[in-house]
C-alpha cells in the first residue's frame, strides 16, 4: 500500500489520449501520483504521432503499451479519468470519475495532434494540483 494518490486514465484503444495523460501525470509529478492507463479494446501499439507529440515536449512514452482495462485496476485507483470510454467503465462507490471530451488522436497528423497534447497537459495540471493540494486546489 502506498499514501500516493493513484488515478488511471482511460480511453477506448490506449494508444493516444490515454498514453499522453499518463506521461505527463508521471512526469509533471515527479512521482508523486502512482499512474497507470488502459483501453476498454487496446490497440497494438501506442500512436506513433502520440509519441513524436509528446517527444517535443520532452516526455518520452515511447515504452508504454496498450493495456486491458480491469476492474482490478480501477478499484485500484482514486481517481479514473475516462476519454470516451465512460460506458464501459466499471463504477465502484467512492472513486472519483471525471470524462474528459477530448479529441482522438488516431489517424490525425502531429499539427491536429499537438493541441490535443496541450489540451490534455492544462487538465493533468489541474487534476494534480487537485491531489497533491497544490496551487488552484
Amino acid at each position: 500500500m502506498t499514501d500516493k494518490p493513484s488515478v488511471i486514465f482511460v480511453c477506448v484503444h490506449n494508444a493516444g489520449r490515454s498514453q499522453m495523460a499518463a506521461g505527463f501525470m508521471s512526469a509533471l509529478s515527479g512521482g508523486a501520483v502512482e499512474v497507470c492507463s488502459a483501453g476498454s479494446m487496446p490497440a497494438e501499439q501506442i500512436n506513433p504521432v502520440a509519441v513524436r507529440a509528446m517527444a517535443e515536449v520532452g516526455i518520452d512514452i515511447t515504452a508504454a503499451q496498450p493495456q486491458v482495462l480491469t476492474p482490478d485496476a480501477v478499484r485500484a485507483s482514486d481517481a479514473v479519468i475516462t476519454m470516451g470510454c465512460g460506458d464501459v467503465c466499471p463504477i465502484f462507490p467512492g472513486k472519483r470519475y471525471e470524462d474528459w471530451v477530448l479529441e482522438d488522436p488516431a489517424g490525425q497528423g502531429i499539427e491536429s495532434v499537438r493541441p490535443i497534447r496541450d489540451e490534455i497537459r492544462v487538465r493533468v495540471e489541474a487534476l494534480l494540483a487537485e491531489l497533491l493540494g497544490g496551487p488552484g486546489a
